[in-house]
C-alpha cells in the first residue's frame, strides 16, 4: 500500500503559552440507587450557557471547592480531616472535598446527606411544603448559611455516607482544568431530587450502560462517560460501595488531547497512545496522534523520526547525528519512508533474523538510497554517528520469528526492540522509552 506521508512534529509552529493554565480543586458526587432492572446513577442536565464547555451536558452534581468549605468541617460527622485526607493522599484539608461534594449536591440536585442527633439520615421530603426550597435558598448564599441551618436544626453533616471513588485531572490544554475528587453515595431515603433551575435544569436516573450508549443521545464529558462505563460493572448500589470502600490506592487520571481520523479527542490513561502523548505533547497543544496511519511521519526526538507502517508491516525508524548522517532500522516496504528520510540515510539495519533482506527489497531501498550501506551487526557491537550512538544488543527469548538484535539509542535511553516480547524488550534495564514494531512508544517497565 502506498501512501503519502503525513508529518507530526514534536514542536508544532505557533507561540508557546505563557503561563500554564490555572487548575481549580473540585468535588463532585455520584448518587446511586437500585432501580427495579439494576442499579441506576443520578444524571443532571446542565443548563445551556454561551463560553461554556459543558453547557447541555449531563452530569453529576458537583462543583469548585470553596474557601469556606473548610468551615463546615465543624459540622462534619463520622470522618475528620486526618482520616479524610489520608484517604485522598493530602497532607491535610480532605474533609473540605467531602464537605464540597454533600454541599453542591444540596445547591444542585436538593439531596443533602446529614444526620439528625439519633444518627438517622434526615428525610427532607418530610419538611412542610415551601421549607426545602427556603433552606436550599439560604445554603445556595454561601457556606455560612449552609452551617447556620444544621446548627438550627441540630444536623450534622453525614460524611460516613460518602466513599471516595476516583481522582480526575483535566487535559492540559483546555480552557479550563479541575482537578476532581469523585465520592459515591446511595439515595438517601425520604428525598427527592429537584435540580436548581439555574446551574441544572433536569434530571434523570438511568442505568450507567444506557446512559454511557450513544444512542441514548446525552452530551458527556469524557470523564462522565467513563465513569458510566465503570459503574456499569456494578449489579447493585451496595456492590459498587463496597468496591469503593475497598479500594486502597486510586490513580490520578489526566487525559490527553491528541489528533486523529476522528478529530481531537481526550485520550485515556489506558489507551496504547497514552504515553508517547505526553511525550511528545506535555503542554497538550493536542497536535500528537492516537492513530497510526501508513505513512504518518513522527519526530519522536532530535534524533528519531518514525515513519508508521501499513497494518500489515513494521514501523521504520530514522536515527541521526549532528553530521546529517541517519541510519534507517527496518526499512519500510513500498517506499514508504522514501519521502521522509530528515537526511542522508547512511546505513540500513534490521532488528529481523537473518543475513540480509530479500533481493528485491534490497533492489528496492539501493534505489532510494544508492549510497546506504545494509548492515547486520551482532550483538555487543557499537554503531556511531555524529551524537548518536546505537549499542546492539541481543533481545533474550522472543520466541519464534523474534528480532535477532535490538539497537539501543544511548544519548535518548530508546530500544528499537523490533517484534521482542515486552518483557525480553527491557531486559538490560538500560531503556527508558521502547521503540516497538508497530504501536506507539512507551515507557520501559520497570
Amino acid at each position: 500500500m502506498n501512501a503519502k506521508p503525513s508529518t507530526t512534529a514534536a514542536t508544532p509552529p505557533g507561540p508557546a503559552p505563557s503561563l500554564p493554565r490555572p487548575i481549580r480543586v473540585a468535588a463532585s458526587l455520584i448518587l446511586l440507587r437500585d432501580g427495579a432492572d439494576g442499579m441506576e446513577v443520578l444524571l443532571l442536565r446542565r443548563a445551556e450557557k454561551a463560553d461554556d464547555q459543558n453547557s447541555g451536558a449531563s452530569v453529576f452534581p458537583g462543583g469548585v471547592v470553596d474557601a469556606h468549605d473548610r468551615r463546615l468541617n465543624l459540622m462534619c460527622k463520622g470522618l475528620d480531616d486526618a482520616a479524610a485526607s489520608a484517604r485522598l493522599g493530602l497532607p491535610d484539608g480532605g474533609l473540605d472535598y467531602y464537605a464540597a461534594a454533600v454541599r453542591e449536591c444540596f445547591e444542585e440536585a436538593g439531596v443533602l446527606f446529614a444526620s439528625d442527633a439519633g444518627d438517622r439520615l434526615v428525610e427532607l421530603g418530610g419538611l412542610p411544603p415551601g421549607r426545602l426550597e427556603s433552606m436550599r435558598h439560604a445554603a445556595e448564599q454561601g457556606t455560612d448559611a449552609l452551617l447556620a441551618m444544621c446548627e438550627a436544626q441540630g444536623w450534622r453533616l453525614a460524611m460516613d455516607r460518602l466513599a471516595y471513588f476516583s481522582h480526575w485531572l483535566t487535559p492540559p490544554g483546555m480552557p479550563r482544568r479541575f482537578d476532581t475528587r469523585f465520592f459515591i453515595a446511595q439515595m438517601p431515603p425520604g428525598q427527592a431530587v429537584k435540580p436548581d433551575g439555574r446551574e441544572t435544569v433536569a434530571h434523570m436516573w438511568l442505568k450507567p450502560a444506557e446512559a454511557a450508549d450513544p444512542r441514548r443521545g446525552l452530551k458527556l464529558m469524557n470523564v462522565t462517560r467513563r465513569t458510566l462505563e465503570q459503574l456499569a460493572g456494578f449489579g447493585s448500589a451496595a456492590d459498587c460501595m463496597a468496591h469503593a470502600r475497598a479500594l486502597t490506592r486510586i490513580v490520578l487520571n489526566m487525559p490527553r488531547l491528541a489528533d486523529g481520523p476522528a478529530g481531537r479527542r481526550a485520550v485515556n490513561i489506558d489507551e496504547a497512545a497514552y504515553e508517547e502523548i505526553g511525550h511528545l505533547d506535555p503542554e497538550g497543544r493536542g497536535h500528537a496522534h492516537y492513530a497510526l496511519e501508513p505513512g504518518l511521519v513522527t519526530r519522536l526526538s532530535a534524533r528519531v523520526v518514525r515513519v508508521a507502517g501499513a497494518a500489515d508491516s513494521h514501523h521504520g525508524y530514522f536515527v541521526g547525528g549532528e553530521d546529517g548522517h541517519w541510519a534507517l532500522i527496518d526499512p519500510l516496504p513500498h517506499g514508504l519512508a522514501q519521502n521522509a528520510a530528515p537526511g542522508r540515510v547512511k546505513w540500513l539495519l534490521w532488528t529481523g533474523a537473518g543475513t540480509q533482506p530479500p533481493a528485491a527489497s534490497l533492489e528496492a531501498l539501493r534505489s532510494a538510497w544508492p549510497d546506504a550501506a545494509a548492515l547486520w551487526p551482532q550483538p555487543g557491537d557499537t554503531l556511531r554517528l555524529a551524537g548518536a550512538t546505537l549499542h546492539v544488543q541481543e533481545p533474550g527469548p522472543a520466541g519464534r520469528g523474534g528480532p535477532a538484535r535490538q539497537f539501543l539509542l544511548t544519548e535518548e535511553r530508546m530500544l528499537f526492540s523490533g517484534r521482542a516480547a515486552a518483557h525480553a524488550a527491557h531486559a538490560t534495564g538500560e531503556a527508558e522509552w521502547i521503540a516497538p514494531a508497530s504501536g506507539f512508544i512507551y515507557r520501559a517497565p520497570r
